[in-house]
């Protein structure tokens, strides 16, 4: 907990003032039961009514002073522990950004969104409740103690023996429920990525029918969790009926020696139910222990979970400005690439160069590896072995940065963020004009739609942008990729939801472009990369062949096989 705590250095001054409110008041609570002695051993005894009404007024103020310094004790440790989970908030954030897709990969979504909201949330009632009891309770249960002996020293003694017998089982029951929700939490990372896959794919569920299934795997799960959850529960709960059977066979021994010595007249009937009121007090101040023992057992484990993600660091290091004055845009120098976790490359001796204002296809079958080589590019991962260039230097020595501001990526799966369409390109230039935004829109053939939509720029896309087609998408990002006007831009098969008239429009618009960009076009369809200056065929991370449309087609039999099958002519038929 000590890298997290240092997220609270901001807030010392109600990390302080919190608990000594509740000093305070828990000062004035421990009067409490001398005032009742007095009444008891002086007004009723003595049959003294103003002693009696002057006792009931000093309650009165104890109680009070007592309340305005709880509520202000309890405003102070709600102020510390918000702004502590705002702060680690915003740091596990920027923290899980720097990391590259290497550790996200390995983490794995559903554990992130976990850390980023359940575990946060527990640290921070944690902290709420660590402010508020972790010195009050004790401070209660041993003065009630020593205000105990004050009263009558053998009496006392039973205090002695019951607050350690107490002490054993809170954490005693603390050091065995701790390791459990341990797991009860990683069930629980489980279940989310469970509950976000079929969320997501719930359109591909139902296409196949395999509700039924999804369900029966998703109650094994649950089912796994609560078992967890109440086992952990039941020991925890443990804890409430143990300590008030000890607290209460303290009370029983506690009457009878009070009433043994209050008929021997060593003590009075009043100091008895001083006594049997601190008792009390210690009572509920130790079932308060017991929550908040539970809830720092969950605070800790959660908190070890947060430490695990702010341990782990990115494996990409940022380099220096990346330079700019070289003919070769990009060059693969006998790339190989292999995914964390080993396992057989995913890439294998890529080699090529695109020159400045080349466009590039890159085509082959699923999972042969084309993604995976435009991924090498703004390095969303590094090579493992041979070297990528941009403008002749390596990106492993360029600043990420500066790299990722010379290329403008449309990835495969379309992704807009809800807020209205000029917010959405601005994502790729903060700073561009009207015209720049209006000129990408004609480029990526967007215009038309945005032309029909209420207020244009300023229509609002839902979250997930479900009120666009898939086609309306895949234009709006490609124009949010123009709008940075790029150095390189990769189409990572991002016309795929377009008829073959648009993606036309869209190849000759980016083509009349008027600079020297390079442009890599990912696509499954051979009409949108044959009038490529070069285009590569990829089968099973491997370059399987490079060339012209013309000179592919000749002599390239995986190419041959992509572009026939698509257009369903003879070989015999075509006219080279």
């Amino acid at each position: 907990m000590k890298t997290l705590l240092k997220y609270i250095k901001d807030y010392k001054k109600e990390s302080i003032l919190a608990p000594l409110f509740k000093m305070l008041e828990a000062s004035f609570e421990l009067m409490v039961p001398l005032v009742m002695a007095s009444i008891i051993d002086r007004g009723i005894a003595d049959n003294d009514t103003p002693h009696i009404i002057n006792m009931g007024f000093i309650l009165v103020l104890l109680a009070a002073v007592g309340l305005i310094s709880a509520v202000t004790a309890q405003y102070f440790s709600a102020k510390a522990a918000v702004g502590f989970a705002t702060k680690l908030r915003s740091a596990l954030f920027s923290h899980i950004q720097s990391l590259s897709y290497t550790e996200l990969d390995t983490i794995g979504t559903n554990t992130l969104i976990t850390r980023m909201t359940s575990d946060v949330n527990q640290l921070q009632n944690g902290v709420n409740l660590t402010l508020r009891l972790l010195l009050r309770s004790p401070f209660i249960v041993f003065g009630a103690m020593i205000m105990a002996f004050t009263v009558d020293v053998k009496a006392a003694l039973i205090f002695a023996v019951a607050i350690p017998l107490l002490s054993v089982v809170v954490f005693g029951i603390m050091i065995v429920s701790m390791p459990l929700y341990k797991k009860v939490q990683a069930a629980l990372d489980k279940i989310l990525g469970r509950t976000r896959e079929n969320l997501a794919g719930a359109r591909v569920i139902r296409a196949f029918c395999n509700e039924e299934a999804e369900i029966a795997e998703f109650e094994q799960e649950n089912e796994f969790l609560l078992n967890a959850q109440v086992f952990v529960g039941k020991i925890s709960a443990a804890m409430n009926p143990i300590t008030y059977i000890i607290v209460n066979i303290a009370l029983v021994v506690l009457l009878w020696t009070g009433a043994v010595r209050v008929d021997n007249g060593i003590i009075t009937q009043g100091e008895v139910v001083a006594l049997v009121n601190y008792m009390s007090q210690i009572l509920v101040e130790l079932v308060k222990m017991a929550n908040l023992i539970i809830q720092l057992t969950k605070a800790l484990a959660c908190g070890k979970r947060v430490e695990n993600i702010f341990a782990i660091a990115s494996s990409m290091e940022n380099g220096a400005n990346i330079s700019a004055n070289d003919e070769v845009a990009i060059s693969f120098d006998h790339v190989c690439l292999t995914y964390s976790g080993g396992g057989d490359e995913s890439l294998t001796d890529i080699h090529f160069d695109v020159k400045k204002g080349e466009t590039i296809g890159i085509i082959g079958g699923t999972g042969s590896g084309k993604t995976s080589v435009v991924n090498l590019i703004p390095r969303f991962y590094d090579a493992t072995k041979g070297a990528v260039r941009v403008n002749g230097k390596n990106v492993k020595n360029c600043d990420m940065d500066a790299l990722r501001g010379t290329i403008g990526i449309v990835p495969q799966k379309a992704v807009l963020f809800k807020g209205s369409i000029r917010e959405n390109l601005l994502w790729g230039n903060e700073n561009a004009t009207e015209d720049d935004l209006e000129k990408a829109l004609e480029i990526s053939q967007s215009k038309e739609f945005v032309d029909a939509k209420e207020g244009r720029l300023d229509f609002v896309i839902e979250q997930g942008a479900k009120n666009l087609s898939g086609g309306q998408k895949q234009r709006l990002t490609i124009a949010r990729a123009i709008v940075r006007n790029p150095q390189i831009l990769i189409l990572d098969d991002s016309a795929s939801a377009l008829d073959f008239a648009t993606d036309a429009k869209l190849r000759h618009a980016i083509k009349s472009m008027k600079n020297d960009m390079s442009v890599i076009i990912v696509s499954q369809r051979a009409s949108s990369i044959q009038y490529a200056d070069k285009i590569i065929v990829m089968d099973d991370g491997k370059m399987a062949g490079i060339g012209t449309h013309y000179e592919l087609l000749k002599g390239n039999e995986i190419y041959q096989e992509i572009y026939y099958s698509q257009f369903e002519k003879r070989k015999e038929n075509i006219s080279l």
